[in-house]
Order: C-alpha cells, then structure tokens, then sequence
C-alpha cells in the first residue's frame, strides 16, 4: 500500500506542475495532495506543521491565481471583458493544438473582449491583452515555481526514507 500511495503521490505532484499552465486543474493545491498522499504512508512519520504550512501557501496561490491575471488586465487599463476574454482565450488555446496555444489564446481573447466593450479603441484594447498576457505569465510563473518547490520536497522526503520503502 505505501508503494501505491508513493506513486500516487508522485503522479499528483506532477500533475501539479502540469496543473500550473492548465487552468483546469489548480497546480500548487494538487501538489500539495501529492505531499499528503507521502505522508500517508505509515513510512513517512507525519508532520503536521509542514503540511500546514504548505496548505496555506498552496490555498493562498489558490486564491491569488483568480486576481493575478485580472489585476495585469486591470492595470493596463482592461475591463471585465478583457477579463473575461482572458478566460476563454485560455481555453480554447488550451485545447487547440497550436504551440503556445495558451499564451495566444489569453492575448488574443483579452483583445477580443475588450473590442466586444469598445470597438474604436484598439489601443487600449491592446493595452489591456498585454496587461491580460503579463498577468497570466506572472500567475503560471509562481505557480509553477510553487509545484516545483513541492517536487522537490516530495523527493527529499522520499530520498530520506527510500531504504524503508524497498
């Protein structure tokens, strides 16, 4: 059983880095359940402080993911369909099979939005898509940096007590 939690756990950190760049899944929050899913084990001694602490920092990122993108649309002179365009620009970059499907598709769809809210000023639209681009580079930046940090963690932690698991 705690060869399969420790896989499991594995997958989830992973996923978590994966979860950085995909809106769908929330990055940091699913490395964490990687790191509880190690501590499961009955090998890995539980430490209730640390999982903590990285619960905080993992809901906190959580929570700012939501502002991040909208403060860079916001403070580049965007409105809420730039916001808005961001989102579905996302998606559906996701899903197209275009290199850097993403990147284009938050710039493009903050653009489209705020065209959709002033048709005349296309600088300002430009404005706010660039805005729309930096915020999500910036959000994917610190969360990935945080699933990172929690890989780490998950391998020192293994590294400490891999003897005992095999």
């Amino acid at each position: 059983m705690d060869i399969f939690l420790l896989i499991l756990g594995f997958v989830f950190v992973i996923l978590g880095i994966i979860g950085s760049f995909l809106p769908i899944l929330p990055g940091p929050l699913t490395s964490w359940v990687g790191l509880l899913l190690l501590y499961f084990t009955k090998i890995i001694p539980v430490d209730y402080t640390f999982l903590g602490i990285t619960l905080a920092i993992a809901l906190l990122i959580f929570v700012l993911d939501y502002f991040i993108p909208a403060f860079g649309t916001k403070r580049f002179g965007g409105t809420k369909y730039g916001v808005y365009g961001t989102t579905i620009g996302l998606i559906i970059g996701l899903l197209s099979p275009i290199p850097f499907g993403m990147l284009l598709g938050a710039f493009f769809g903050a653009f489209i939005g705020e065209l959709l809210y002033d048709k005349k000023d296309t600088n300002r639209a430009l404005k706010a898509s660039f805005g729309a681009f930096f915020g999500f580079l910036a959000s994917a930046t610190i969360k990935f940096s945080i699933a990172a940090i929690y890989l780490v963690l998950f391998l020192i932690k293994f590294w400490e007590f891999r003897n005992d698991f095999f």
